[in-house]
């Protein structure tokens, strides 16, 4: 995937409540006007890079893109889990991400269970992969001092006064 790293930031809004309730595993969920900016070669599935809410501090993260086939949603969906326990929910904050690997594809499975369980191995493999000295420098980067502000080193195409969409390459 070529546009990997992939640097993006949009408001957070409310998804389709199933995360913390029944999955134990709370998501940060994009607007569609974040969704349908993705390149081409970002395909559906899980990928792991770094997070970070307003101008607060960068952790790890996972993210699965797709319409979770587990749901059948019919809505393509951006769903961040940010490795770090957080006091409040935090809706209509601005997530900046950066995508740096992809995992897995997405897949469906026969029990909630099952899925629990694939996406606690993700949230692992996340967890190692993010140490690798290449993955490390990304969480420094100036993408993530910028949130607050419009200007940035890298390329940005506005997709609307809330949400910007940047791209590291």
């Amino acid at each position: 995937m070529k546009s990997l790293p992939f640097f993006c930031r949009g408001e957070v809004i409310r998804g389709f409540g199933r995360g913390s309730k029944e999955l134990g595993i709370p998501t940060a969920n994009f607007p569609d006007t974040v969704v349908d900016s993705l390149p081409a070669d970002i395909s559906t599935g899980i990928y792991y890079g770094w997070a970070c809410v307003g101008n607060g501090d960068v952790h790890k993260m996972v993210m699965s893109i797709g319409w979770n086939p587990y749901y059948k949603n019919t809505k393509k969906s951006m769903e961040t889990h940010v490795i770090h326990k957080f006091k409040e929910d935090f809706y209509g904050e601005i997530l900046s991400v950066v995508m740096v690997g992809y995992i897995r594809p997405e897949r469906s499975y026969n029990s909630l269970e099952a899925l629990i369980a694939a996406i606690n191995s993700d949230i692992e493999e996340a967890k190692v992969k993010l140490e690798l000295p290449e993955h490390v420098k990304l969480r420094n980067n100036n993408f993530f001092t910028s949130a607050s502000s419009s200007s940035s080193a890298l390329p940005t195409t506005t997709a609307s006064t809330s949400q910007t969409i940047m791209n590291g390459h």
